[in-house]
Protein backbone atom coordinates (compact mmCIF):
# COMPACT_ATOMS: atom_id res chain seq x y z
CA UNK A 1 0.00 0.00 0.00
CA UNK A 2 1.46 3.41 -0.91
CA UNK A 3 1.86 6.07 0.99
CA UNK A 4 0.07 8.73 -1.18
CA UNK A 5 -2.75 5.78 -0.82
CA UNK A 6 -2.69 5.45 2.84
CA UNK A 7 -3.19 9.90 3.12
CA UNK A 8 -6.14 9.91 0.47
CA UNK A 9 -7.67 6.88 2.84
CA UNK A 10 -7.08 8.68 6.20
CA UNK A 11 -8.19 11.89 5.10
CA UNK A 12 -11.39 10.11 3.81
CA UNK A 13 -11.93 8.51 6.99
CA UNK A 14 -10.97 11.25 9.19
CA UNK A 15 -13.79 13.19 7.68
CA UNK A 16 -16.52 10.78 8.08
CA UNK A 17 -15.70 10.74 11.66
CA UNK A 18 -16.08 14.08 12.10
CA UNK A 19 -19.19 13.87 10.42
CA UNK A 20 -20.62 11.03 12.23
CA UNK A 21 -23.72 10.79 14.47
CA UNK A 22 -21.64 9.79 17.49
CA UNK A 23 -19.16 13.13 17.22
CA UNK A 24 -22.02 15.30 16.59
CA UNK A 25 -23.93 14.15 19.97
CA UNK A 26 -20.11 14.36 21.99
CA UNK A 27 -20.07 18.13 20.41
CA UNK A 28 -23.42 19.31 21.96
CA UNK A 29 -21.53 19.04 25.71
CA UNK A 30 -19.55 21.95 24.40
CA UNK A 31 -23.18 23.90 24.29
CA UNK A 32 -23.99 23.17 28.06
CA UNK A 33 -20.41 23.02 29.81
CA UNK A 34 -20.50 26.78 29.88
CA UNK A 35 -23.33 27.59 31.17
CA UNK A 36 -22.75 25.21 34.41
CA UNK A 37 -20.09 27.88 35.38
CA UNK A 38 -17.63 26.34 38.61
CA UNK A 39 -19.27 24.45 40.44
CA UNK A 40 -19.27 26.25 44.36
CA UNK A 41 -19.01 22.68 46.18
CA UNK A 42 -15.91 21.52 46.30
CA UNK A 43 -15.43 18.58 43.57
CA UNK A 44 -12.07 16.62 42.43
CA UNK A 45 -12.29 17.03 39.07
CA UNK A 46 -13.69 19.37 36.45
CA UNK A 47 -17.08 19.14 34.21
CA UNK A 48 -16.16 17.09 31.68
CA UNK A 49 -15.01 13.69 33.19
CA UNK A 50 -17.13 10.35 33.26
CA UNK A 51 -18.85 11.30 36.47
CA UNK A 52 -18.88 13.81 39.16
CA UNK A 53 -16.86 13.27 42.13
CA UNK A 54 -17.48 14.23 45.25
CA UNK A 55 -15.53 13.83 48.60
CA UNK A 56 -16.43 10.61 50.74
CA UNK A 57 -17.61 10.81 54.10
CA UNK A 58 -14.94 8.91 55.62
CA UNK A 59 -12.47 11.09 53.60
CA UNK A 60 -10.52 8.14 52.23
CA UNK A 61 -12.04 8.04 49.36
CA UNK A 62 -14.42 9.46 46.47
CA UNK A 63 -18.31 9.21 46.15
CA UNK A 64 -18.91 8.77 41.77
CA UNK A 65 -21.78 10.23 40.25
CA UNK A 66 -22.89 9.28 36.73
CA UNK A 67 -25.95 9.62 34.74
CA UNK A 68 -26.48 8.79 31.14
CA UNK A 69 -29.50 9.11 28.65
CA UNK A 70 -31.02 7.13 26.03
CA UNK A 71 -31.28 8.25 22.42
CA UNK A 72 -34.88 8.79 21.89
CA UNK A 73 -34.80 6.23 18.63
CA UNK A 74 -32.88 3.82 20.13
CA UNK A 75 -35.47 3.30 23.34
CA UNK A 76 -38.57 2.72 20.76
CA UNK A 77 -36.43 0.22 18.61
CA UNK A 78 -35.28 -1.72 21.18
CA UNK A 79 -36.38 -1.29 24.47
CA UNK A 80 -35.17 -4.22 26.25
CA UNK A 81 -31.61 -4.09 25.09
CA UNK A 82 -32.05 -0.46 26.31
CA UNK A 83 -33.02 -0.58 29.25
CA UNK A 84 -29.93 -2.99 29.46
CA UNK A 85 -27.33 -0.55 27.82
CA UNK A 86 -28.49 2.04 30.16
CA UNK A 87 -27.15 0.30 33.31
CA UNK A 88 -24.34 -1.34 31.72
CA UNK A 89 -22.51 2.07 30.70
CA UNK A 90 -23.25 3.64 33.85
CA UNK A 91 -21.12 1.41 35.91
CA UNK A 92 -18.76 1.43 33.11
CA UNK A 93 -18.42 5.38 33.96
CA UNK A 94 -18.10 4.61 37.33
CA UNK A 95 -15.15 1.75 36.65
CA UNK A 96 -13.72 4.36 34.36
CA UNK A 97 -12.69 6.35 36.96
CA UNK A 98 -11.66 3.81 39.22
CA UNK A 99 -14.97 3.03 40.78
CA UNK A 100 -17.21 0.49 42.15
CA UNK A 101 -20.86 0.94 41.81
CA UNK A 102 -23.21 0.80 44.65
CA UNK A 103 -26.72 1.33 43.42
CA UNK A 104 -29.08 2.38 40.57
CA UNK A 105 -31.92 4.76 39.58
CA UNK A 106 -33.65 6.08 36.67
CA UNK A 107 -36.36 7.73 35.16
CA UNK A 108 -38.27 5.88 32.35
CA UNK A 109 -41.30 7.52 29.78
CA UNK A 110 -43.08 5.15 28.22
CA UNK A 111 -45.75 5.04 25.74
CA UNK A 112 -47.51 2.38 26.89
CA UNK A 113 -47.24 -0.14 30.15
CA UNK A 114 -45.77 -2.79 27.55
CA UNK A 115 -42.91 -0.68 26.48
CA UNK A 116 -42.49 -0.18 29.82
CA UNK A 117 -42.14 -3.08 31.02
CA UNK A 118 -38.96 -4.01 27.96
CA UNK A 119 -37.48 -1.15 29.16
CA UNK A 120 -37.67 -2.39 33.02
CA UNK A 121 -36.89 -6.28 31.77
CA UNK A 122 -33.61 -5.06 30.33
CA UNK A 123 -32.70 -2.84 33.33
CA UNK A 124 -32.95 -5.18 35.85
CA UNK A 125 -31.34 -8.07 33.68
CA UNK A 126 -28.12 -5.82 33.98
CA UNK A 127 -28.45 -4.74 37.22
CA UNK A 128 -29.00 -8.72 38.08
CA UNK A 129 -25.85 -9.89 35.94
CA UNK A 130 -23.39 -6.68 37.31
CA UNK A 131 -24.58 -7.28 41.09
CA UNK A 132 -25.54 -3.53 41.50
CA UNK A 133 -29.11 -3.00 42.80
CA UNK A 134 -31.67 -0.99 40.99
CA UNK A 135 -33.04 0.68 44.04
CA UNK A 136 -35.74 3.42 42.58
CA UNK A 137 -36.65 5.89 40.00
CA UNK A 138 -39.19 7.40 38.26
CA UNK A 139 -41.64 6.07 35.85
CA UNK A 140 -44.33 7.84 33.78
CA UNK A 141 -46.01 5.72 31.55
CA UNK A 142 -48.14 8.16 29.29
CA UNK A 143 -45.63 9.70 27.72
CA UNK A 144 -45.91 10.39 23.84
CA UNK A 145 -42.66 8.22 23.34
CA UNK A 146 -39.98 6.69 25.12
CA UNK A 147 -37.24 8.20 27.01
CA UNK A 148 -34.97 6.87 29.06
CA UNK A 149 -31.88 8.56 31.88
CA UNK A 150 -30.09 5.84 34.75
CA UNK A 151 -27.83 6.97 36.90
CA UNK A 152 -25.80 5.40 39.45
CA UNK A 153 -24.09 5.77 42.59
CA UNK A 154 -19.83 4.39 42.88
CA UNK A 155 -17.13 5.31 45.11
CA UNK A 156 -13.42 4.88 44.30
CA UNK A 157 -10.19 4.53 46.51
CA UNK A 158 -8.08 5.66 43.91
CA UNK A 159 -9.29 7.65 40.62
CA UNK A 160 -8.69 7.58 36.96
CA UNK A 161 -9.68 10.53 35.51
CA UNK A 162 -10.15 12.16 31.54
CA UNK A 163 -7.69 15.10 33.33
CA UNK A 164 -4.43 13.28 34.01
CA UNK A 165 -3.22 12.18 30.61
CA UNK A 166 0.72 13.34 30.15
CA UNK A 167 3.08 13.98 27.51
CA UNK A 168 5.15 10.80 27.07
CA UNK A 169 2.19 8.24 28.34
CA UNK A 170 1.45 4.96 26.14
CA UNK A 171 -2.52 5.72 24.85
CA UNK A 172 -3.86 2.06 25.29
CA UNK A 173 -6.91 0.71 24.15
CA UNK A 174 -8.89 -1.56 25.58
CA UNK A 175 -11.91 -3.70 24.01
CA UNK A 176 -13.76 -7.42 24.81
CA UNK A 177 -13.93 -8.81 21.41
CA UNK A 178 -15.77 -11.35 22.96
CA UNK A 179 -19.18 -9.83 21.10
CA UNK A 180 -21.19 -9.36 18.11
CA UNK A 181 -22.38 -6.32 16.55
CA UNK A 182 -26.07 -5.96 17.82
CA UNK A 183 -28.14 -5.76 14.95
CA UNK A 184 -27.36 -3.04 12.59
CA UNK A 185 -27.05 -0.51 15.53
CA UNK A 186 -23.61 0.65 16.13
CA UNK A 187 -23.29 -1.51 19.65
CA UNK A 188 -20.73 -4.19 20.00
CA UNK A 189 -22.68 -6.25 22.69
CA UNK A 190 -20.38 -8.53 24.98
CA UNK A 191 -22.47 -8.43 27.61
CA UNK A 192 -25.67 -10.06 27.45
CA UNK A 193 -24.56 -13.61 26.33
CA UNK A 194 -21.53 -13.22 28.65
CA UNK A 195 -21.27 -15.09 32.41
CA UNK A 196 -22.64 -12.91 35.09
CA UNK A 197 -19.42 -13.54 37.08
CA UNK A 198 -16.67 -12.81 34.27
CA UNK A 199 -19.02 -9.66 33.61
CA UNK A 200 -18.29 -8.82 37.57
CA UNK A 201 -14.73 -9.79 37.22
CA UNK A 202 -14.15 -7.56 33.91
CA UNK A 203 -15.84 -4.38 35.98
CA UNK A 204 -13.51 -4.97 38.80
CA UNK A 205 -10.44 -4.57 37.04
CA UNK A 206 -10.29 -0.55 36.69
CA UNK A 207 -10.74 -0.32 39.94
CA UNK A 208 -7.71 -2.70 40.76
CA UNK A 209 -5.86 -1.19 38.40
CA UNK A 210 -6.05 2.35 39.95
CA UNK A 211 -5.55 1.11 43.67
CA UNK A 212 -2.23 -0.85 42.20
CA UNK A 213 -1.35 2.60 40.80
CA UNK A 214 -1.20 1.29 36.68
CA UNK A 215 -3.87 3.74 35.95
CA UNK A 216 -4.57 7.49 36.74
CA UNK A 217 -5.75 8.70 33.34
CA UNK A 218 -8.59 6.92 31.07
CA UNK A 219 -12.10 7.28 29.91
CA UNK A 220 -14.93 4.94 28.92
CA UNK A 221 -15.43 4.47 24.87
CA UNK A 222 -18.36 5.94 24.49
CA UNK A 223 -20.86 6.83 21.58
CA UNK A 224 -18.29 8.77 19.96
CA UNK A 225 -15.98 5.21 19.29
CA UNK A 226 -12.36 4.76 20.22
CA UNK A 227 -11.15 8.06 18.74
CA UNK A 228 -13.98 10.55 19.56
CA UNK A 229 -13.14 9.17 23.42
CA UNK A 230 -9.73 9.83 22.77
CA UNK A 231 -10.12 13.39 21.84
CA UNK A 232 -12.10 14.04 24.61
CA UNK A 233 -9.48 12.78 27.00
CA UNK A 234 -7.00 14.71 25.39
CA UNK A 235 -9.07 17.65 25.66
CA UNK A 236 -9.34 16.97 28.95
CA UNK A 237 -6.06 16.93 29.62
CA UNK A 238 -4.64 19.65 27.47
CA UNK A 239 -2.60 17.24 25.25
CA UNK A 240 -2.69 15.54 21.44
CA UNK A 241 -1.48 12.22 20.37
CA UNK A 242 -0.42 10.17 17.61
CA UNK A 243 -2.89 6.79 17.50
CA UNK A 244 -1.60 4.14 14.59
CA UNK A 245 -4.63 2.74 13.30
CA UNK A 246 -3.36 -1.07 12.45
CA UNK A 247 -2.57 -1.27 16.01
CA UNK A 248 -6.26 -0.97 17.19
CA UNK A 249 -7.77 -3.74 18.81
CA UNK A 250 -10.53 -5.14 16.19
CA UNK A 251 -12.63 -8.16 15.97
CA UNK A 252 -11.99 -11.08 13.63
CA UNK A 253 -14.64 -9.83 11.30
CA UNK A 254 -13.24 -6.38 10.57
CA UNK A 255 -10.70 -6.24 7.91
CA UNK A 256 -7.47 -4.90 8.59
CA UNK A 257 -6.10 -2.06 6.96
CA UNK A 258 -4.24 -3.75 3.67
CA UNK A 259 -8.03 -5.44 2.70
CA UNK A 260 -8.85 -3.01 -0.48
CA UNK A 261 -12.41 -1.91 -1.22
CA UNK A 262 -15.92 0.07 -0.38
CA UNK A 263 -17.02 -2.49 2.22
CA UNK A 264 -14.08 -3.40 3.67
CA UNK A 265 -13.47 0.62 4.15
CA UNK A 266 -17.12 0.48 5.53
CA UNK A 267 -16.52 -2.46 8.07
CA UNK A 268 -13.64 -0.38 9.36
CA UNK A 269 -15.73 3.17 9.63
CA UNK A 270 -18.18 1.06 11.33
CA UNK A 271 -15.55 -0.65 14.40
CA UNK A 272 -14.20 2.97 14.63
CA UNK A 273 -17.44 4.57 15.60
CA UNK A 274 -18.20 1.21 17.24
CA UNK A 275 -19.68 1.70 20.95
CA UNK A 276 -18.62 -1.31 22.84
CA UNK A 277 -20.04 -2.60 25.76
CA UNK A 278 -16.58 -2.92 27.22
CA UNK A 279 -13.74 -0.37 26.17
CA UNK A 280 -11.78 1.84 27.34
CA UNK A 281 -8.89 4.35 26.13
CA UNK A 282 -6.10 4.98 28.75
CA UNK A 283 -3.65 7.09 28.60
CA UNK A 284 -0.62 5.27 30.60
CA UNK A 285 2.88 6.05 31.48
CA UNK A 286 5.91 3.93 29.78
CA UNK A 287 6.95 2.08 32.63
CA UNK A 288 3.77 0.47 33.43
CA UNK A 289 2.11 0.19 30.19
CA UNK A 290 3.56 -3.67 29.80
CA UNK A 291 1.69 -4.47 33.32
CA UNK A 292 -1.77 -2.45 32.63
CA UNK A 293 -1.70 -4.63 29.13
CA UNK A 294 -0.89 -7.82 30.96
CA UNK A 295 -3.55 -7.49 33.30
CA UNK A 296 -6.17 -7.29 30.26
CA UNK A 297 -5.00 -10.17 28.60
CA UNK A 298 -5.26 -12.83 31.77
CA UNK A 299 -9.09 -11.87 32.07
CA UNK A 300 -9.31 -12.61 27.90
CA UNK A 301 -9.62 -8.71 27.12
CA UNK A 302 -7.84 -7.26 24.00
CA UNK A 303 -5.03 -4.74 24.78
CA UNK A 304 -2.85 -2.55 22.77
CA UNK A 305 -0.76 -0.17 22.87
CA UNK A 306 -1.54 2.17 19.98
CA UNK A 307 0.12 5.20 19.66
CA UNK A 308 1.37 8.34 21.94
CA UNK A 309 0.28 11.04 24.03
CA UNK A 310 2.34 14.33 23.42
CA UNK A 311 2.63 18.26 23.78
CA UNK A 312 0.19 19.97 21.67
CA UNK A 313 -3.48 20.00 20.43
CA UNK A 314 -3.84 17.53 17.39
CA UNK A 315 -5.21 14.14 17.74
CA UNK A 316 -3.65 12.60 14.35
CA UNK A 317 -4.20 9.04 12.81
CA UNK A 318 -0.86 7.10 11.68
CA UNK A 319 -0.76 4.55 9.03
CA UNK A 320 2.56 3.01 7.45
CA UNK A 321 4.01 6.23 6.47
CA UNK A 322 0.93 8.68 6.55
CA UNK A 323 -0.27 10.96 9.38
CA UNK A 324 -2.73 13.39 9.30
CA UNK A 325 -4.92 15.07 11.65
CA UNK A 326 -7.99 14.18 12.73
CA UNK A 327 -8.67 17.11 15.18
CA UNK A 328 -6.95 20.53 16.50
CA UNK A 329 -8.53 21.46 19.90
CA UNK A 330 -7.36 24.53 20.04
CA UNK A 331 -8.70 25.64 16.41
CA UNK A 332 -12.37 24.03 17.38
CA UNK A 333 -13.04 22.56 20.69
CA UNK A 334 -14.81 19.16 20.74
CA UNK A 335 -16.31 19.26 24.61
CA UNK A 336 -14.53 22.56 25.68
CA UNK A 337 -14.04 21.58 29.24
CA UNK A 338 -12.79 24.06 31.97
CA UNK A 339 -9.24 23.58 31.30
CA UNK A 340 -5.81 25.25 30.43
CA UNK A 341 -4.09 23.78 27.81
CA UNK A 342 -0.26 22.63 28.66
CA UNK A 343 2.22 25.01 27.72
CA UNK A 344 5.46 23.69 25.79
CA UNK A 345 8.37 23.87 28.05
Amino acid sequence: MSAVFDVDMLQGLATALRASRGFAHKRDIAAVLPQLGPSSFATAVPNGDDCAVLPDADGQGHLLLAIEGLVQDFVEQQPWFAGYSAVMVNLSDIAAMGGRALAVVDALWAGSAAQGRDVLAGMRAASERYGVPLVGGHTNLRSASGQLAVAVLGRAQRLISSFAAQPGDRVLVAVDLRGQWQGDAPFWNASTTAPAERLRGDMALLPALAEAGLVDAGKDISMAGMLGTALMLLECSGVGATVDLARLPRPASVPDWSAPGDAAAAQRLRWLNAFPSFGYVLSVRPAQADDTIARFAQRGIACADVGTVHRGSVLALQLGDARVPLWDLAAQPFIAPAVEPRRAA
